[in-house]
């Protein structure tokens, strides 16, 4: 099975050097939506703005193949 890493960008960047098995890349995107749910629960308020959050896959080739990106701004 082909191996998928997941790597988060807030404040700081967090590296995946382990990853995952999945069957399939879309497995892998499933996973994703699940990781960055819990994952934004719980910065529990300190998600400011102008600091936006993203979660990358990449394939075990290190390509990114998904993104989830949210983005903090302070509406003019």
């Amino acid at each position: 099975m082909p191996k998928y890493f997941f790597n988060t960008h807030h404040d700081v960047s967090h590296i995946d050097y382990d990853g995952e098995e999945f069957v399939d890349k879309y497995a892998a995107w499933a996973e994703a939506t699940r990781m960055a749910g819990e994952i934004i629960k719980d910065i529990d308020g300190r998600l400011r703005p102008g600091h936006d959050w993203k979660l990358e896959v990449e394939d075990e080739f290190k390509n990114v193949i998904w993104a989830l990106h949210v983005k903090a701004e302070q509406p003019k």
